[in-house]
């Protein structure tokens, strides 16, 4: 591939925080929902999936050269969080039951600043409602913007092993009417998600 330095617009010598900067104004400028039903959908997809490529590319070069766990990207459950107090709002409303709310205060947020970690508690209420395939879109959304997020990551995975665990798919909004494993299934991802954001849906998961 070309320069990942150069796709990102930095210099080789920036600093890690000058690089993540630049990949999540780069990721919101070119975030999938804001091309959609544009005739730009397919190219602004291929400069994701550029810029993506670049950042990992970057991220793996500076792991293989240093041993700060900084440089490689890594998260833990408690640095998962951007900081951001809007989002730390969403998040002690999602783990005190609050979905509506919580949903409320994202609707807030512009488009253009819809980064990874809203989508990630956009889906998270998608999975509390039922609504699993919207919450499969917004976590695939979310890890495309910040791969290297493992909390993003965790709750897009468990989301789609139980979908393949149970029957290959969920429904997309709950008035459809549900079965006891579609039930039961949308509890335990609840959970994962739950946990992920620092809370404990069901005690004994």
């Amino acid at each position: 591939m070309s320069d990942p330095y150069k796709v990102l617009g930095v210099s080789s010598n920036a600093t890690d925080e000058e690089i993540k900067k630049a990949y999540r104004d780069l990721a919101r400028k070119y975030h999938p929902d804001k091309y959609r039903d544009s005739d730009l959908a397919d190219l602004a997809s291929e400069k994701m999936k550029e810029i993506n490529a670049a950042y990992e590319e970057i991220q793996k070069m500076r792991a293989a050269g240093t041993a700060s766990s900084g440089a490689s990207g890594g998260y833990t459950r408690s640095g998962t969080a951007s900081g951001n107090p809007r989002y730390s709002q969403v998040r002690r409303l999602i783990n005190n039951g609050h979905y509506d709310e919580a949903d409320r205060i994202l609707g807030e947020v512009a488009p253009e600043d819809r980064d990874a970690e809203w989508n990630f508690l956009r889906g998270y209420i998608c999975v509390s409602r039922g609504h699993y395939v919207d919450a499969q879109r917004y976590f695939d959304i979310a890890c495309s913007m910040d791969p290297y997020n493992r909390e993003y990551y965790a709750a897009q995975q468990e989301l789609s092993r139980r979908a393949n665990g149970y029957g290959g798919g969920y429904n997309t909004s709950s008035s459809g009417g549900c079965s006891g494993c579609d039930v039961c299934s949308g509890l335990l991802c609840a959970d994962c998600c739950c946990e992920c954001c620092g809370g404990d849906l069901i005690s004994c998961c």
